[in-house]
């Protein structure tokens, strides 16, 4: 069955709810910038002293009157609306969907395993921190509605960008690089001259890197080739005449034993990477930021659930658990969603039992096979319980994430239809470094999923990076745009001033790193596989694992993107 707009049963029960929220919208709003008049972030602070003293006291006070007048005047208009809007959470299903038409249904279908029998998915997650504007203040982070246009503008800039694939020709070439910060070269830029100057003392580090001939070639593009160098002897000379008007190899090729079997290919991008199929964001918990999201993103990605949750009393009629807020999950597509399905967490406990959060699944159609069989992919995202030292909260989640995508399979696993990923991603809230997460870095779970930047239960593999920013120091000039925080990242000891460090045991100090071993920091976005699931025909190999800048200044978390090349057997195409 299809996918329906609204979250309601009818249009009476949604215009009723409608009328009941705008009745409430005023005493919440007064309330959220009371917080918000209040609570300056560091950006903020900055700004004000430049400002005589005497202005933001009066700001303050003023502001305070006014609003918690206003507060006082809307208060019995919003019992009122409260009343209308809580019984009617009862019938409500747990997200709106959005539906973009496309121009011709090809439009959303993929043709690689049609014609070729393989293709390759990319897959995004970010936590924004879109709270209310009060809440977000003690994050640090302000102005959430411009946030949100500014997140959603970034977001479509990069994933709208060419695909750019780097082949590198040599006998021992290991094959096809698609690095998702690459761009067509650009004549006289100044930002790719900067790169071209980086690239020598790179080269310079991983050996015969530079000895190989390299072309790129845009995605999608036959005949369209852009050779980087011709010959081993004419690479330096061309890179000393033209590195101020073209890109040297991206990082992440530079960067990378590609010839090692066990290695995966990883980069820090300042850009979102190109071609991003399935986008999962987390923390969009206010709903005018949502919808900001939801119109920026349309145009690129079709299929869009947001305002995934349930609200007010949990399980209905009964007031064990009062949820005010959804779950901050909004999933954006560019395949059509065949179904979707959401749980709440009834476990939570503190403020985060305050917000609906839980696990969203989705089954996905992506086209069809050359046996014109129906091909699949699921996806799962999920937002775990926050606070530290509560590791057993979060394990009891994570074993009702596992139930949860086995009984949703399991309910929509058709006989005639080919799996071809199944992908599980968020933000856990636990690193793989941390002693005080030990439990949770050795759940079940990693047995089943595999995590590409994970070594072992608390150990990281040495290239990653941890994805959760200091809150204090994210105005810093060092990682207040793309690219500063992009240069930050890529070296160890200003990385360290940046990223939040692990958390040590109750009562045991902290020994970080291990001798020999690189200063990883809290990586609690996570973007996981499975190959168990899938069809047997087919096979998954990791492509690229991203570390996205893009959002610098905007979230304090770091996106993290991954790429899947997914290829059948050629026992499953055969007649």
């Amino acid at each position: 069955m299809a996918l329906k707009a609204s979250p309601f049963p009818n249009r009476l029960v949604a215009g009723v709810h409608a009328v009941g929220w705008a009745l409430v919208v005023p005493c919440f709003w007064s309330l959220n910038h009371i917080i918000a008049v209040c609570k300056s972030t560091t950006q903020e602070q900055a700004q004000r002293a430049e400002q005589e003293c005497y202005l933001h006291p009066l700001k303050v006070f003023f502001g305070f009157i006014f609003f918690m007048a206003l507060f006082v005047i809307t208060a019995p208009v919003a019992l009122f609306g409260f009343l209308l809007w809580a019984p009617l959470q009862a019938c409500r299903r747990p997200f709106y969907y959005h539906r973009e038409a496309p121009s011709s249904p090809e439009k959303e279908m993929h043709k690689g395993f049609e014609l070729e029998s393989r293709a390759s998915f990319g897959f995004a997650t970010a936590n924004l921190c879109l709270l209310p504007e009060g809440l977000a203040r003690f994050n640090n982070l302000g102005n959430t509605h411009r946030r949100a246009s500014a997140i959603g503008q970034r977001i479509v800039q990069g994933v709208c960008r060419p695909h750019i694939k780097i082949y590198v020709d040599s006998p021992s070439s290991c094959g096809t690089l698609s690095p998702s910060n690459s761009s067509l070269p650009a004549p006289n830029s100044k930002r790719e001259g900067s790169a071209g100057r980086q690239a020598q003392p790179q080269a310079s580090r991983h050996g015969d890197s530079t000895d190989r001939p390299i072309r790129v070639v845009p995605e999608g593009c036959d005949e369209t080739e852009v050779l980087l160098s011709e010959t081993p002897n004419s690479n330096q000379n061309s890179n000393q005449q033209d590195k101020s008007r073209r890109r040297s190899a991206p990082r992440a090729f530079l960067s990378q034993g590609l010839g090692h079997k066990d290695d995966v290919p990883w980069e820090v991008s300042s850009l979102f990477p190109a071609n991003v199929d399935i986008l999962c964001l987390e923390e969009v918990f206010d709903k005018r930021a949502a919808k900001k999201l939801t119109k920026i993103l349309k145009p690129v990605f079709g299929h869009i659930l947001y305002d995934i949750g349930v609200y007010a009393c949990q399980p209905p009629c009964m007031c064990t658990s009062f949820k005010f807020f959804n779950s901050g999950l909004f999933l954006a597509s560019r395949f059509p969603i065949l179904r979707a399905e959401y749980h709440w967490f009834p476990n939570s406990r503190g403020e985060d039992a305050l917000a609906a959060k839980g696990l969203l699944s989705a089954k996905v159609l992506i086209g069809q096979n050359q046996k014109q069989n129906k091909v699949v992919g699921y996806f799962n995202c999920t937002h775990l319980h926050a606070p530290e030292g509560e590791g057993e909260i979060r394990c009891l989640q994570l074993d009702m994430v596992t139930k949860w995508i086995r009984d949703f399979q399991q309910e929509n696993k058709q006989p005639d239809e080919e799996v071809v990923f199944d992908v599980l991603c968020g933000d856990f809230n636990f690193d793989n470094c941390s002693p005080d997460d030990h439990l949770e870095q050795n759940h079940s779970l990693f047995e089943e999923y595999r995590d590409p930047c994970r070594a072992g239960p608390g150990k990281e593999k040495p290239w990653v990076i941890g994805t959760l920013l200091g809150q204090p120091t994210l105005y810093d000039e060092d990682v207040n745009t793309p690219e500063n925080l992009q240069r930050t990242l890529e070296i160890d000891e200003q990385r360290k001033q940046y990223i939040s460090p692990p958390v040590p045991a109750a009562g045991s100090p902290l020994v970080y790193p291990e001798t020999g071993q690189p200063w990883v920091g809290r990586r609690l976005d996570y973007i996981l596989y499975r190959e168990r699931s899938i069809s047997k025909h087919c096979r998954t190999e990791v492509e690229e694992v991203t570390f996205i800048t893009h959002l610098a200044g905007l979230t304090d978390h770091i996106p993290v993107g991954l790429r899947l090349n997914v290829k059948m057997d050629s026992d499953c195409v055969e007649e």
